[in-house]
This record gives structure tokens, sequence and C-alpha cells, in this order.
């Protein structure tokens, strides 16, 4: 018998519906930045006494949604709801519009009155009802309509529940929803943060409600698994499997003299919000070779995670002394250990793979009343399977390439922005 439905996944997407709750357009995915076009005009109208108008880029929802109602008016004239794709499902299922002030913490932030009284949504001329109800995470938001037919017809009933976005249900399934924890999920993209009971702030870095008594100070990039993937696909290996084809050129002997490598390929959200960054391979010499360039891949990701961390780690007071590790990357041992080795932390990997599915159960199974609180499930179900201590001749090495890095990025930023630019001065 199916006790619960939850749904989490993809997060910072908006799902646009109408009032027949049906989508108006296409939805605007994590790594959408046409809102760059419109950005200037927005800034202009919106008060700069604000708390959330110094963070408005082109990743920031209402920065979509202006872009939106500028572009294509006629589109946005029909939104009546602005949904994560999470709560797109739930609406389908069951009929109810609703969301989660987690995954709609950007949104909810701009609505609330400036000091000198406008909202951001009143500034941009976008109607506050675009958000939906919202509901705590852990909770029952409604029940599967008996109307449907076919397959769907078997869950009458069933109890759907309003869970959050995929980043908050996998620090749930890595047992790191605490305080005093730290969490890195490797997938398409990285997510890092640090979970504490007290709220604090940081330049770049989302502060973000987990409910629950609990803030996280971090957030999501744009690199990740998928750098690795771009770069077997320059390689020519693509179509062959992923994970083998990688095991197999991190086997083969490197070159002494490293490679540094900035993974912007889509520009960059955490911690720089900057559409117009661009990647970067520096150091290359002929004696490099495919095993060198995937791991500066895999380490210029870690030493982005380390700017993340310093300055979480900054602003909240708390060092973390073991960081869990979930998603695609943390099932590779090489991995791992760089990230050990970079940000000088134990690396907690768990036992179980699909870390966002364990926390979707965890979640259901406590809004049901099957289990009394997330702690409580978390300390029961997650269960470590294996630690990464730093080796601290790496780290020492690490240290002095992590230098290099942050002088390349400081180098080559103007030089991104002029590049990012180029089609745009072509058609003029």
């Amino acid at each position: 018998a199916i006790a619960a439905i939850a749904i989490s996944g993809i997060t910072r997407s908006q799902v646009l519906v109408d009032a027949a709750s049906q989508p108006v357009a296409p939805a605007i995915l994590w790594n959408d930045t046409r809102a760059s076009e419109t950005l200037p005009a927005l800034a202009a109208r919106c008060p700069p006494d604000h708390p959330e108008t110094a963070g408005l880029n082109a990743f920031h929802p209402l920065a979509r949604l202006f872009w939106l109602k500028s572009m294509h008016p006629d589109h946005f004239a029909r939104v009546r709801h602005v949904l994560d794709p999470k709560d797109y499902l739930n609406l389908r299922l069951t009929g109810i519009a609703a969301s989660d002030p987690v995954s709609l913490a950007r949104l909810l932030a701009a609505t609330a009155p400036a000091p000198s009284g406008m909202t951001l949504p009143d500034a941009a001329g976008l109607p506050a009802t675009l958000l939906p109800a919202l509901r705590e995470p852990v909770s029952v938001m409604g029940r599967v309509l008996a109307t449907h037919t076919g397959a769907l017809s078997r869950l009458a009933a069933v109890p759907v529940i309003t869970m959050a976005n995929d980043t908050w249900a996998s620090v749930v399934g890595l047992g790191a929803m605490r305080p005093g924890f730290g969490y890195n999920l490797s997938g398409t993209t990285e997510v890092l943060g640090l979970v504490s009971a007290d709220p604090a702030m940081a330049e770049g870095l989302l502060t973000v409600d987990w409910r629950e008594g609990l803030t996280q100070l971090g957030g999501p990039s744009q690199s990740g698994g998928d750098t690795l993937a771009w770069l077997l696909s320059l390689l020519g290996a693509a179509d062959q499997n992923a994970t083998e084809t990688l095991n197999a050129l991190l086997a083969a002997p490197r070159e002494a003299d490293p490679v540094i490598f900035l993974p912007y390929l889509q520009g960059e959200r955490v911690p720089y919000w900057d559409a117009a960054l661009r990647g970067a391979l520096v150091g290359l010499n002929r004696r490099h070779r495919a095993v060198d360039l995937a791991y500066a891949v895999m380490e210029g990701v870690g030493f982005l995670n380390r700017i993340v961390l310093e300055r979480a780690e900054a602003a909240t007071g708390c060092p973390v002394s073991e960081i869990r590790f979930g998603g695609g990357g943390a099932a590779n041992p090489r991995w791992s250990q760089i990230k050990a080795d970079i940000l000088n932390r134990s690396i907690a990997v768990v036992e179980h793979g699909e870390v966002g599915l364990l926390g979707a159960a965890i979640t259901a199974f406590t809004a049901i009343g099957r289990l009394g609180s997330l702690a409580e499930a978390q300390a029961r179900l997650v269960r470590v399977r294996r630690v990464y201590a730093p080796e601290a001749q790496s780290h020492a090495k690490y240290d002095r390439l992590f230098a290099l890095f942050r002088d390349t990025e400081a180098a080559l930023a103007p030089i991104s922005r002029k590049l990012a630019g180029w089609r745009g001065n072509e058609r003029a």
C-alpha cells in the first residue's frame, strides 16, 4: 500500500500556470540567464533600501518574472501562480496550488516591504497574487483526487506531502538537517552549505529559513557533474559509460605541472551570481593529457566549494568538522578525497545513494505521523558508509594551488565579461 506521496526536484525553476492550472509557457529552468536582458531596468525600479534588491540577478525569480512581463506580456498576462516543478505535480494530483516557504524563499523575501514601504513586486509592477498558498514542508498539503483515470486512479485519497526543494530533501537524506552539519550535493550542479540554529549572512551566499528552527547558509552553483559531462563530450566519450570512462581517465599518471580550471561554463550562481563569467583552462603545456584535464575539472569545482565553505564558516563562526557528501559525485572515491583535501574537512558519504529519495521518504513518514520529527528520523535512518579524512601533504599542495585559482579568477573575470558581450557587440 502507498502511505503517502512526496515529490521533490529541480530547485530554482519556475512553472507558470494560469487560472485553469495549465502551464502558460515552458518552465524557466535553474540555468536560464535570459533575465539579464531586463535586469538593469528592474534594478532601476527597485528601492535600494530593500534587503532583496542587492541580491537581484539573472537567476532571481523576480528578475525572471519581470523579464517575462517585459518580453512576453501576452504570456505574463495569463499567469496566476508561480510554482516549483514539484508544486505543479502536486497541483495536478490534488487540484491544490500551494508551495512552501523554503522553495519560494526568494520570492517570499521580495514580498516583504522595504523600510520605505514598497515591496519588490510592487516596484516591478508584478501582482502580489503570483505567490500561491505557502505551507510547511513537513505537512500534508492535500490528497490525490478521485477523478484521475488509469493507474493514477489507484492513488485516490492518498496524502500528498508539501515537501521542499531538492536540496532540502537531499540534506534530510544525508542526515545533515541538524545544527552544526555541513553538506555538499554533487549532481548536475553543486550545492554546498552549513546548517545552523542562528541565521547568518555572507557575501554571495543564500540565507534561507529551512524551518524546524534551522537556517542554511550556502547555495547552488552552476558547475558540478555537468562540468565533467562537458569534458567527456569534448574528449569524444559522451556516449560511453561515464563512470567507467572517468575511472579509466583518472587511473593514468598525471603530469607534475598542474592545470587550473575555472568551472564557469554557464556563468555562476553562488557565490558570484554573474551570468557573464566564463570557464578557462590555465597552465596547459604540451605534456598535459586527458587525465590532467579531468583532475583539473574536479579540483576547480572543489576550489569553488572552498570559497563557499570559507565564507559560510566565517559568517556563522562555527567551523564544521564533517561535511556530508551526496549525489552522483559522491560515488567517486577520488572526487571525495579531492574534496576532503581541498576543504581540509572530513567528507562523509552515506549508505543510501539516492539521498533525495531517502529525504522525501523521511519527510513523508514524519508528516503522516509515522516518525516523531525530522531530527529523530535522520538519526534512525541515515547511516554513514565511509569517511574520507584530509591528507596533510595533499592539503598543503591544494592550499598553494587555491591561491593561484583565486588569482586566476580575478585576472580573467574582466575578460569573461567582454567575451560575454561579444555577440551583442557584433550585432551592433
